[in-house]
């Protein structure tokens, strides 16, 4: 039983999964996840009493690391875990180098990466005990992680040597993943820009597995909103959503909390049931005020629900959605009048009536302009005679056509 096993026989069981070859067998054995890691008979703050007699010099350094990281997390002592599963991929990478035309320990790197990069996430937020914790900082934690999986990263990237079976570079896209989350916690997107030109100019790229290319596209798409780059954010969100396993319905819900706005703004309505099967019915709310052109209804949507849309990033574009509102409500001003050439009164009457009585008619020609600038809407405003001369061709086109 693993909450028996004594340290003899896990380094036994380590020892044979090294021996073997067994990549991702041993990578279990190192992982902090696994129930070796809660059995109170390897608990110790000094494995290298002991781990030495059962396991070979280049290995136990490892083993030691990984065992006092166990030790910490067992004490709640957040930063001491850190700097301990710090050491452990530092070491691991000499060993990981040392075998220059393998890759059967890419689970082990796969693990060990991940796991810095939780245990870095919970410096801030687990017990902090030791005269030693004052030496890292929440965000110097990330930051570190971020450093240290980019040397793993250079190492599999710069493997030119191996064939395609064994080369390191398999290794890449899920380190660019573990990267671009660390990027997104301390907000430093502009490092993805040479991350995504190194997978995009991959021979792998389509190779990869299915899952890790799923993360990547959720990354690159939300990176192309803030950027603003909507088309690219459309497509590698959509491939995101569409190629997600159907169970993962969580991870489904992540992708819909940036999609659908994205689709919203380039002029397409999501269908209620499927925001209700991910339970994002405030985005209902959202798009059906885009879609009736009322202003006022939008800003109260957002307002009830403002807690969530800024928990998850997304009210700015949300607050991007009120041109399109407008335009909605003077598509409906020109459909009503059926004429090219329409009154501005006629636009100032409805935005008051649609978001409030106050609105001068200076603001309405403002917005006016706005979407004529922006290709929202084609015509041309006429002051002197405060009519607006709608296109007679195509007057408001796609949405989806201007980016």
């Amino acid at each position: 039983m693993l909450n028996d096993m004594s340290i003899a026989q896990y380094c036994q069981q380590v020892n044979n999964y090294w021996n073997r070859k067994n990549g991702t067998m041993l990578a279990e054995w190192l992982s902090l996840r696994h129930p070796h890691a809660y059995n109170k008979n390897i608990w110790t703050s000094k494995p290298e009493n002991s781990i030495p007699s059962y396991i070979d010099d280049y290995l136990s350094e490892l083993i030691c690391a990984h065992i006092r990281c166990i030790h910490a997390i067992s004490e709640g002592d957040a930063a001491l875990a850190y700097n301990e599963q710090s050491n452990t991929v530092q070491i691991f990478i000499r060993i990981f180098q040392y075998y220059k035309e393998e890759n059967w320990l890419l689970p082990v790197m796969n693990t060990v990466c991940l796991e810095l990069r939780l245990i870095a996430g919970k410096v801030e937020s687990l017990p902090v005990k030791g005269s030693h914790n004052s030496a890292i900082k929440p965000r110097e934690a990330l930051e570190k992680a971020a450093e240290t999986l980019m040397t793993c990263f250079r190492i599999c990237s710069s493997d030119n040597r191996s064939s395609e079976q064994d080369t390191k570079r398999w290794g890449m896209l899920s380190l660019v993943n573990q990267l671009f989350k660390l990027y997104f916690r301390i907000n430093k997107l502009h490092l993805m820009k040479p991350l995504i030109r190194a997978i995009d100019s991959s021979p792998l790229k389509e190779k990869f597995p299915l899952s890790q290319q799923v993360t990547y596209r959720y990354y690159v798409g939300r990176k192309a909103m803030f950027d603003s780059d909507y088309n690219s954010a459309n497509e590698n969100l959509t491939f995101a959503f569409q190629s997600c396993h159907k169970m993962s319905k969580k991870n489904k819900r992540l992708i819909l909390i940036y999609l659908v706005p994205l689709k919203i703004l380039l002029g397409y309505l999501p269908k209620r049931s499927l925001l209700e099967k991910y339970d994002l019915l405030q985005l209902w709310e959202v798009g059906e005020a885009v879609r009736c052109g009322n202003s006022s209804r939008l800003t109260d949507a957002i307002e009830v629900h403002q807690e969530f849309f800024i928990k998850t990033g997304i009210y700015l574009i949300l607050e991007r959605l009120r041109l399109v509102t407008y335009r909605n409500l003077f598509k409906k001003v020109f459909l009503i009048t059926k004429n090219s050439v329409v009154q501005l009164e006629d636009l100032l009457t409805a935005l008051r009536f649609s978001e409030s009585p106050d609105i001068e008619l200076e603001e309405a020609n403002c917005i006016l302009a706005n979407l004529i600038h922006q290709g929202k809407v084609k015509g041309y405003i006429s002051h002197s005679h405060q009519k607006v001369v709608f296109s007679k061709t195509d007057a408001f086109p796609k949405l989806s056509s201007l980016t």
